[in-house]
């Protein structure tokens, strides 16, 4: 394959064709750095090494690495190979292991010796799978609301996801000639959203610093030394930072937020503390981000902060009803999408396609509605929402609510079974440590003074911790299944 046809047709030339000359610093951590030569000549050997393992075009090669590095090396190997990259996250139990090999089928894994820190790769006994023509990763949904699917992606799309967010950022006039300062990437290589946050980082030409784990001071002290303007964080990370003792992050301007809705009050305040404007976004895994804030809005529009922002180009949008007809302005209904691209599709054997309508737009399954403006608001999940004897409640409004206590670190509401009105919202909550906990009578004033009474949770259940995904998601069928006991 000539450079030419590769930089038209696979992410590795997101590394190959990197616009960094061999001598400068491209991957950092917070002990060491590599050149972009450096990268460039071990991800050329490596994919060498893959080949010469029997790794044939199409063949999926699985990674379980730390993050690191080495994490960006080997999945821009296994592209200049023509595989297909597996992600495996290095902290998941061994069933979960066995359940995404025995998913995917790879030809060869690539991981550490046990104690020997070192890179090693070989090729695995047993069927292995062969790949459609430019699939590029696999990745899995977060299991917040069912079993995680894993979703195919293609180089093109993912190519034109990429640029679909880029795209108004490099039209707002900043200097071309000036190199992006580096793209901090604080959560999993393993998650699309880790995966997602280095493509960007490169294909906008940026270095790339590699957390191997996320921690406020540290994130705060990255930011300073390698001069971090902008980064995009899991809204868990931005409430851990809120809570930190962290006191300046600059010279950072903007946060993007991603993986799930940010609440409003989160957003004001990490505002307030660290004068950092949080650019809100919305997408699935499907679909990429469809939906964000750029720095214009941001300046005009400083009283939508909250929304997930306005669609971007090439992306339309509805918001329907039960009967499939579209809403009017400002209702909450069902949102679709439709873009240029999607994924394509599933490897786990579901059909993507059954999500599709006749006009080709994809059932979310979240619950939105977009104001005058064209600003979309994300309510909560359809899956999730509580119906109160036809009365909606979502769960999420009333979780925002309940972690205004100062008693409260966290919460999560579910609907319970009730003969009379169907289901009612219930809550767990974690309490914040070195306080008293929140009376029952104290949450329930709490929610009664910022909801009507019908969102207000009946029962109040004070547990140690809450399950969650690595960005930070709920996984609320567990919490669900907590309502048994």
């Amino acid at each position: 394959m000539t450079a030419a046809e590769l930089a038209d047709t696979s992410l590795a030339a997101l590394l190959l064709g990197h616009p960094a000359t061999d001598d400068q610093p491209l991957l950092h951590t917070a002990t060491r750095s590599l050149t972009a030569g450096e990268a460039r000549a071990t991800c050329r050997a490596w994919a060498a090494e893959l080949r010469a393992l029997g790794v044939d075009p199409g063949d999926a090669v699985a990674v379980r690495l730390d993050n690191a590095p080495e994490c960006v090396l080997a999945m821009m190997a296994i592209w200049a190979a023509d595989a297909v990259f597996v992600p495996l996250n290095p902290a998941s139990p061994p069933a979960e292991i066995e359940h995404a090999l025995a998913a995917t089928l790879p030809a060869a894994l690539i991981d550490t010796g046990g104690d020997d820190p070192s890179v090693r790769m070989r090729a695995l006994d047993g069927e292995h799978r062969r790949y459609d023509e430019g699939t590029a990763f696999i990745t899995w949904t977060s299991g917040t609301t069912g079993p995680p699917k894993a979703i195919l992606h293609t180089h093109s799309g993912y190519l034109e996801l990429l640029d679909r967010v880029l795209g108004p950022l490099r039209a707002g006039g900043s200097d071309p000639t000036r190199r992006p300062s580096p793209n901090l990437i604080p959560v999993s290589l393993s998650l699309n959203s880790g995966i997602y946050n280095s493509l960007f980082g490169l294909r906008a030409g940026a270095p790339l610093v590699i957390m191997d784990r996320f921690k406020p001071e540290r994130f705060a002290e990255l930011v300073g030394r390698f001069g971090v303007r902008s980064v995009v964080l899991p809204p868990a990370a931005i409430a851990m930072l809120n809570a930190s003792d962290v006191e300046s992050l600059e010279p950072l301007r903007y946060v993007r937020s991603i993986t799930a809705p940010l609440s409003p009050t989160q957003a004001r305040l990490f505002k307030e503390r660290f004068g950092v404007f949080v650019l809100n976004s919305y997408g699935q895994a499907e679909v990429g981000e469809v939906v964000g804030w750029t720095a214009a809005d941001a300046k005009a529009h400083p009283e939508k902060v909250g929304a997930a922002g306005r669609p971007h180009a090439n992306v339309a949008l509805r918001v329907v009803g039960p009967d499939g007809a579209e809403l009017p302005v400002g209702e909450v209904g069902s949102l679709r999408v439709r873009t240029a691209r999607m994924a394509a599709g599933y490897a786990t054997g579901e059909q993507l396609s059954a999500r599709i309508d006749a006009d080709g737009y994809l059932e979310t399954g979240d619950l939105a509605r977009i104001d005058a403006d064209g600003f979309v608001w994300i309510e909560g999940r359809a899956g999730i929402l509580i119906n109160r004897g036809g009365n909606k409640v979502f769960p999420e409004q009333v979780e925002e609510v309940l972690e205004l206590s100062p008693a409260v670190a966290e919460a999560a509401v579910v609907g319970a079974p009730d003969e009379r009105l169907g289901e009612v919202p219930v809550a767990f909550v974690v309490d914040a440590p070195g306080l008293p906990p929140a009376t029952d009578a104290e949450l329930v004033a709490l929610c009664r003074e910022h909801l009507v009474p019908y969102k207000v949770p009946v029962a109040f259940h004070h547990v140690p911790s809450l399950p969650r995904t690595e960005v930070g998601k709920l996984r609320r069928p567990e919490i669900a299944a907590m309502l048994a006991d």
